[in-house]
């Protein structure tokens, strides 16, 4: 965004004349104080206010301001809040366990955004795209039709995104399959989710503790206690 010139043609506030109220025995008015005083506004960045019709997926690109890892759910921009030891941990043991047992036709990328529709660009944690969808190092997104699985890490300020939204908004865009993680005495459990095509909605097909053994949508065998070890 330009960044916008100052009104050079305006005096500092300290340079002009002020009503002297002890002669005159009179306070100013409020329309006269109103101009004397900063607005709130100016105090908030203007990227940060939408138009009447809210963001648009393109606006991540063309907001050069906003901090990194922001999404975009139901047109409202969501910040991202400091990550727990848990939340890096587990993506750091799941990233590496996925890249050893992804097929040569798929290829695993952490935290980059997925564009479902003019209002919804979220972030999943972790994503498997086809490798034809990889096409170079400015990419800043995928489409729908590109991922073949989601998955999300459960932080307590996320927890109603990450348990409804985000996996209603997934499903409806036809994502296969969702991951769904939280952690449980310090190590992670995963709920693990299929599409259901009909329905356009997910089924849940397993919930895995200690051991996370899977067929689909690719052989996956990871022991979920190697994050005591992280």
């Amino acid at each position: 965004m330009p960044d916008r010139e100052d009104d050079m043609s305006t005096a500092p506030l300290a340079e002009t004349e002020q009503p002297d109220t002890e002669a005159t025995g009179t306070e100013p008015s409020d329309a006269e104080a109103a101009e004397t005083e900063p607005s709130e506004r100016e105090s908030v960045p203007d990227w940060i206010i939408p138009s009447s019709d809210g963001f648009t997926a393109d606006d991540l690109d063309r907001l050069r301001e906003i901090p990194p890892h922001t999404e975009l759910i139901d047109g409202t921009l969501v910040f991202v809040s400091p990550q727990t030891n848990f939340h890096m941990s587990t993506l750091f043991l799941l990233e590496s366990a996925l890249r050893r047992a992804v097929p040569p036709d798929l290829r695993v990328k952490r935290e980059m955004t997925v564009t479902l529709g003019e209002r919804q660009r979220p972030e999943p944690d972790v994503l498997v795209v086809r490798a034809e969808a990889v096409k170079g190092p400015r990419q800043t997104t995928y489409q729908p039709a590109d991922v073949v699985l989601a998955v999300e890490v459960v932080s307590t300020e996320s927890e109603i995104r990450d348990r409804e939204r985000k996996p209603a908004l997934y499903a409806a865009a036809g994502i296969p399959h969702f991951w769904r993680i939280e952690e449980k005495d310090g190590r992670p459990t995963v709920y693990v989710y299929e599409l259901d095509p009909a329905t356009r909605s997910y089924v849940a097909t397993g919930i895995h503790h200690d051991r996370l053994k899977l067929g689909v949508p690719f052989d996956v065998d990871l022991d979920l206690t190697e994050i005591d070890e992280l």
